[in-house]
């Protein structure tokens, strides 16, 4: 009952991230008219930061700090999942649409699970590939609409998008196993720490446009820090501790239905045939792709159990 509660607790944990997450590209587009895409992760990671390392100093039980060795790798997740992924995430989303973002980031789960596939070194069933197969054709299809409809640079755009998924694949992959031993609170802080630092020196490229946002792109942006980063990276971080990483990230397939409405609702976006045709496709070669992950988990789980840090 309590192993039931545990993985229940870290679903809706990853539920909410999504929810939280399904919006930021909207929200993004928005502040890209009036801050660069490295200058809004630099504010928005730095204001992140500083929260988690109030909260962090707050705790009337500190945990452990981590060793040197953790602490490289988990400065080394935070870079990946936080510098070099929303770097290729903003910049994508300022070329492309937030509607293409949301439709792209679909096909995160099968790069995750691919990812895994190589580090784990495990074999791939012919339904499996069939999924990644269909969520491929499904990724080309919405790119193909963007170029058909936006040009060149949402074509870019989209690229970028699908690069920064197997970004976030390694993070997935790397940050379950560089967090083990701390808690959400104390990965999250140390992570955002990293991936600030990296966007601050990244940001310098953008010094010359740097003005002071209005209200709105201000208000935006303690949107993004608070409900995206730190409620966000907090949610998804405990359910990933207790969740593979494949499972977790799957649950993202929420983030394309909510990133799309509000990316109409609130940027006034058009969603074209191409776009929905493309997405539905992306959702199914997922699905398709889980199944067999599903039926491969519980056969092993009958047949032989996975020993302890191996990969599961």
């Amino acid at each position: 009952m309590d192993e039931r509660r545990t993985r229940i607790s870290a679903i809706c944990s990853v539920v909410a991230a999504a929810l939280f997450w399904s919006s930021s590209y909207a929200v993004t587009k928005q502040v890209l008219a009036d801050v660069g895409p490295l200058t809004i992760g630099a504010i928005r990671f730095t204001l992140a930061a500083v929260l988690l390392g109030i909260m962090v100093r707050m705790r009337r039980n500190p945990v452990a700090r981590p060793d040197a060795r953790q602490r490289r790798m988990i400065y080394l997740s935070g870079v990946l999942g936080i510098t070099v992924y929303f770097v290729l995430e903003n910049i994508g989303v300022e070329l492309s649409t937030a509607s293409d973002a949301s439709l792209i980031v679909a096909t995160y789960p099968l790069m995750t699970m691919l990812v895994e596939l190589v580090v784990c070194r495990a074999g791939m069933p012919p339904l499996r590939i069939g999924g990644v197969l269909l969520a491929t054709t499904g990724a080309f299809l919405v790119v193909r609409n963007g170029a058909e409809v936006g040009g060149s640079g949402r074509w870019s755009g989209d690229v970028l998008l699908l690069l920064g998924g197997l970004v976030w694949a390694g993070y997935n992959v790397l940050g379950k196993y560089a967090g083990r031993g701390q808690d959400a609170v104390n990965l999250t802080y140390h992570q955002t720490v990293a991936g600030a630092a990296g966007f601050l020196l990244a940001s310098l490229f953008e010094i010359g446009d740097w003005r002071v946002p209005d209200a709105t792109a201000s208000a935006l942006l303690a949107y993004l820090a608070v409900a995206c980063s730190v409620g966000g990276f907090l949610l998804y971080n405990y359910g990933l501790r207790r969740l593979t990483s494949s499972v977790a990230v799957n649950i993202l397939n929420l983030v394309p239905v909510f990133g799309v409405l509000g990316a109409v609702g609130i940027n006034g976006e058009a969603v074209g045939l191409g776009q929905v045709f493309g997405g539905v496709t992306i959702v199914a070669g997922v699905t398709v792709g889980l199944i067999e992950r599903r039926t491969a988990v519980e056969k092993a789980a009958v047949s032989e159990p996975t020993p302890v840090g191996e990969c599961a």
